[in-house]
């Protein structure tokens, strides 16, 4: 099973065979076994991909619950709950992740010699389950789910442009008036091209067209500093530039509610000493970051 779900995860078994530090032939055998076993084709494979079947894929389910609970069996046997080992996999938004989470995982790591973390910075919603994550750092409203899900701070959106930009520009004071202006904007966030505001207590929607378009939330923030225009961010991701004066934020007003930020895990009640660990220890950081509350 261990086999089988590591081939799954990584679509491919020569990267299984790396990570499990076997070799390629002895992975192959070990899911030909588990097929011949079953009775059932797991995996379609071509030249350049292997994916799981339709009965692959409700077998990883699987396979993955029973392994968990196998783990979890071992940890209470022999007392691991107390101390933490093994392997962690962690996702969070790149800036996020730079900035709060990494000298977390620092931090962990310092406390728990026996643990290994394995990180995972992406501007993307990903699912842990698919992708084999043991947490991972959502900021937004959830969708219901049935992940376990630990607030610890909040942040805004924020529109942003540099004083020199806003000096020779002016200061726009209402949403509608951005579309006389040059604007900026990621397609690394989950932000769309219809900026939304809150007037008078009710939501309003501003059809916007960019100048510039750019693939990661940083770049946008830069071009912003260097005068080009106005973007928008969420404002941890801006706090350091605003705090420098080499950005302003606008329209204040007219923001939205905060958005919440989420540790998210798995397992719920019956979580692993490595989970725990770990979510214990970020909870504190965050929950006590003058910057996310």
């Amino acid at each position: 099973m261990k086999v089988f779900v590591c081939v799954a995860e990584q679509n491919s078994f020569v990267a299984a065979a790396r990570l499990l530090k076997m070799s390629a032939p002895a992975v192959s055998r070990a899911i030909a076994a588990l097929e011949g076993r079953l009775g059932v084709k797991l995996f379609l494979r071509t030249t350049r991909h292997v994916r799981t079947t339709d009965a692959g894929g409700r077998y990883l389910e699987d396979c993955r619950r029973i392994l968990l609970e196998v783990e979890q069996a071992d940890e209470a046997v022999v007392g691991v709950h107390s101390d933490p080992s093994g392997q962690l996999m962690v996702t969070a938004p790149v800036l996020f992740g730079q900035k709060y989470i990494m000298p977390g995982i620092v931090q962990y790591l310092e406390e728990y010699p026996n643990m290994r973390v394995t990180a995972a910075l992406l501007d993307r919603v990903v699912n842990l389950m698919d992708e084999g994550f043991d947490i991972g750092v959502r900021i937004g409203n959830l969708p219901d789910s049935t992940l376990h899900a630990k607030k610890v701070g909040s942040v805004r959106q924020v529109l942003v442009a540099s004083p020199e930009y806003l000096g020779k520009n002016g200061v726009p004071k209402s949403p509608h008036e951005l579309q006389q202006h040059c604007l900026i904007s990621s397609v690394g966030s989950s932000l769309t091209h219809d900026w939304n505001f809150l007037d008078q207590g009710k939501r309003q929607g501003v059809s916007i067209s960019p100048k510039l378009v750019v693939n990661t939330n940083q770049a946008a923030i830069d071009a912003a500093v260097s005068g080009f225009g106005i973007t928008r961010a969420l404002s941890y991701q801006v706090i350091d530039e605003i705090s420098a004066g080499t950005l302003a934020a606008i329209l204040i007003p007219y923001e939205l509610p905060p958005l919440p930020i989420h540790l998210l895990h798995r397992e719920g009640i019956q979580a692993s000493a490595k989970v725990r660990s770990f979510i214990d220890l970020m909870t504190k950081r965050l929950i006590g970051d003058a910057q996310l509350n």
